[in-house]
């Protein structure tokens, strides 16, 4: 189905919005504004026609935690997993949750309400974050309002609207754990190490899936490391990619990438999966593969060439994500907005992600000046 442009907004690398109106916001104790919100939520897995758009009591505050006014709410693909259920993975992986559910990791918006031991953020303060995440269920982005650790959410960037904000949480946590600092010592639920990042300065380095989130947020940070960077995606976003100073492009719908890159040091396989494997030909010896998705299948010649396979599941990180505040900031990286829905047409952004070839993010807006005018 087509987007109807009524509903989209567009930016290209080199017009993203700067102006911020910030929103006026009267101070408010830990007694929350209101007790009833509208909220995306659903009582069944299944397609984008399960998420319905309706009345929801606003969420409790408790120990560290702030209560959020969201102003817009960032997509990702943890969301149509669990709203489908996650049935790509093996029945003893499933997650057992409880219905109704609210989809939603990502939030941008203002602090009105704060639990008594808060002492980092304040009454309408502009934060960002990545709620609760790997948590199943609990995160509930898709809402007028989200209770939230404190930990994980940091101030807003001041040179950022709500909607780059909510883009930003997961792809830019992904891309620096995998590729910057782990920054955690949770146990890794894929291997049985910690990931470990390798340096970048001076290596080549392949990013498959590199238009995607996850993607172009992996091509900015190894720019800023010092890398020489070799992006895969189709032909459309070429353009795109070489605006975020990719230095070489690999278009996988004419050339397969394992068929013309050599002699890299690093592969982020943003797309994971079986295939994965097929990037392996590409990496020098002692080079490293790090697959976002489960899949990987060729263990054994992995470790005949003396490849590295890693990956790791990101986690909520407030201080991590204030570095990435510092770079979307001073301008070093940058937010891309495929486009943007109302809350209400929650099930309209998983069918236009569901048309996949997307460029950089798709947001949810809240609150009416969460956008640019």
């Amino acid at each position: 189905m087509a987007t109807p442009e009524a509903h989209v907004e567009r930016y290209s690398v080199s017009e993203q919005p700067h102006e911020v109106k910030s929103e006026s916001v009267t101070p408010i104790t830990t007694t929350p504004p209101t007790t009833t919100m509208k909220a995306v939520r659903q009582y069944e897995f299944g397609g984008p026609e399960v998420l319905r758009y309706e009345d929801a009591p606003v969420p409790r505050l408790k120990p560290g935690e702030v209560l959020v006014r969201v102003h817009a709410v960032g997509i990702n693909p943890p969301d149509w997993y669990l709203r489908d259920g996650y049935k790509m993975l093996p029945p003893e992986w499933q997650p057992t949750v409880s219905f109704p559910l609210v989809l939603g990791t990502d939030v941008s918006g203002v602090v009105v309400a704060v639990a008594d031991d808060v002492q980092s953020l304040a009454v309408g303060e502009e934060v960002f974050g990545m709620v609760r995440f790997p948590s199943v269920g609990e995160s509930q982005g898709y809402a007028e309002y989200v209770a939230a650790p404190a930990t994980d959410l940091a101030r807003k960037p001041a040179g950022l609207d709500h909607v780059q904000a909510a883009g930003a949480p997961m792809a830019g946590l992904t891309a620096w754990q995998y590729l910057i600092e782990l920054g955690h010592q949770a146990p890794n639920p894929f291997q049985p190490d910690p990931h470990r990042p390798v340096p970048l300065r001076g290596k080549r380095i392949l990013v498959n899936g590199a238009a995607g989130g996850v993607g172009h947020m992996a091509v900015q940070l190894a720019k800023w490391q010092g890398a020489y960077v070799i992006v895969v995606a189709s032909g459309k976003h070429e353009t795109f990619l070489r605006e975020l100073s990719a230095d070489e492009f690999i278009d996988y719908t004419i050339t397969a990438a394992e068929d013309v890159a050599q002699d890299v040091d690093l592969v982020l396989d943003t797309l994971g999966g079986p295939t994965t494997g097929r990037f392996l030909q590409v990496l020098k010896q002692g080079g490293a593969l790090f697959p976002v998705f489960l899949g990987f299948d060729a263990a054994e010649e992995a470790a005949r060439l003396g490849i590295t396979v890693s990956m790791t599941q990101v986690r909520s990180n407030g201080s991590q994500l204030a570095e990435l505040g510092r770079l979307l900031t001073d301008g070093t990286i940058q937010v891309a907005i495929d486009s943007t829905f109302p809350l209400a047409e929650a099930s309209k952004a998983h069918e236009r992600a569901a048309h996949g070839h997307i460029q950089g993010k798709i947001v949810l807006t809240v609150a009416q000046n969460c956008l640019p005018e």
